[in-house]
């Protein structure tokens, strides 16, 4: 089969790699689209630590099932499906409990560690086990189904944050998770979403896909705005998308006491917080790991059109040009944000 290799950082080539075969309880996935995850471009240049090569990248993604192990028998040839990203055992205490984001056998389809290597979905095929499995409607196309993946990252935000009915909320961050958590907010009914972000063009996308109003905080003091904006009250929840201290501080910062604050972006690996502020007025600081059975709910809510997806794919390619697309995303190039890779699709 046909393969995107990282075979040294910064470095894409298309390899030639045996076909998997699914031993009890896998099943082979030819793959029809995959996106390019932020995580992936920081292990492509390898700042990370979580894409040793040489490895196969990918894990949002879907496809048609090739083949089934023994004890997959429930799927079958030709089923269309997508897959958790998240490889979790099933059995250990958090499993059990539906916690499976924090198995503690935890792999990562495409991701390699010390501890672990998984081959990916930038490929013809990809081999998962049987049980992370989820099938798609025909509603859903394909490349629709590769968003399934962050979306059901933005739901498990929303749904851990316990945000009740009527709520203000800000979203700090308005790349791919965070206009998704800002789509995923109007499920929750909230009275007021605000956006903030650095970039017009991803504001007027929120815009555009819903957000009642956004914030420059790159011309203007967000706290201040988001003060404004509540009248003098703060919001009741702020959920960051980025992960760095500037950011985080004007999430706690726009709270109201006794708010939450549920981090997800976690670009920088270590934050300063402003301590004080989250123990005097009893802020609720929590952290968002990807997700945890919410991949029904995000299939079901590209499927009625609850969260629009196509305007955030900014293009479907070829698999073969896999390395100028990494090259571009890597460069920050404007008005990128999504990109689908496809094994199926030829070069023009």
């Amino acid at each position: 089969m046909k393969a995107l290799l990282l075979t040294e950082y910064s470095k894409l080539e298309m390899a030639d790699l045996p076909i998997p075969e699914p031993a009890a309880g896998e099943v082979l996935i030819r793959v029809e689209a995959c996106g390019i995850c932020g995580s992936d471009v920081h292990g492509y240049d390898g700042s990370s630590g979580r894409r040793i090569p040489p490895l196969v990248m990918g894990h949002e993604a879907a496809g048609v099932i090739e083949s089934v192990g023994q004890g997959a028998e429930n799927w079958r040839r030709g089923d269309r499906v997508t897959f958790d990203s998240t490889i979790y055992c099933g059995k250990c205490e958090y499993c059990r409990k539906g916690l499976m984001n924090l198995c503690g056998h935890r792999e990562v389809l495409g991701v390699s560690t010390p501890e672990f290597r998984r081959a990916g979905a930038f490929a013809d095929y990809v081999l998962v086990p049987a049980r992370v499995l989820y099938a798609l409607p025909q509603s859903v196309s394909f490349a629709e189904a590769a968003m399934v993946e962050p979306l059901s990252v933005a739901v498990h935000a929303v749904a851990i944050s316990e945000i009740p009915k009527g709520s203000v909320a800000l979203v700090v961050g308005a790349g791919m998770i965070g206009l998704l958590v800002m789509q995923a907010l109007r499920e929750s009914q909230c009275s007021q979403i605000i956006v903030s972000d650095i970039d017009d063009t991803r504001l007027k996308m929120a815009r555009d896909l819903g957000a009642t109003a956004t914030i420059n905080a790159k011309d203007n003091d967000a706290v201040a705005e988001v003060k404004k904006i509540t009248s003098g009250a703060g919001v009741d929840v702020a959920l960051e998308a980025v992960g760095s201290t500037p950011t985080i501080r004007a999430a706690i910062e726009s709270v109201k006491r006794g708010g939450t604050v549920t981090l997800i972006g976690n670009i920088a690996p270590t934050v300063e917080i402003p301590l004080q502020v989250v123990v005097s007025r009893q802020i609720r600081l929590q952290g968002s790991a990807a997700s945890a059975g919410e991949y029904p709910e995000a299939i079901e809510l590209i499927a009625r059109g609850a969260v629009t997806v196509k305007p955030l794919i900014t293009a479907i390619a070829p698999l073969e040009e896999g390395a100028q697309w990494f090259t571009r995303l890597h460069n920050r190039e404007a008005n990128l944000m999504k990109v689908v890779l496809s094994p199926t699709r030829t070069k023009q």
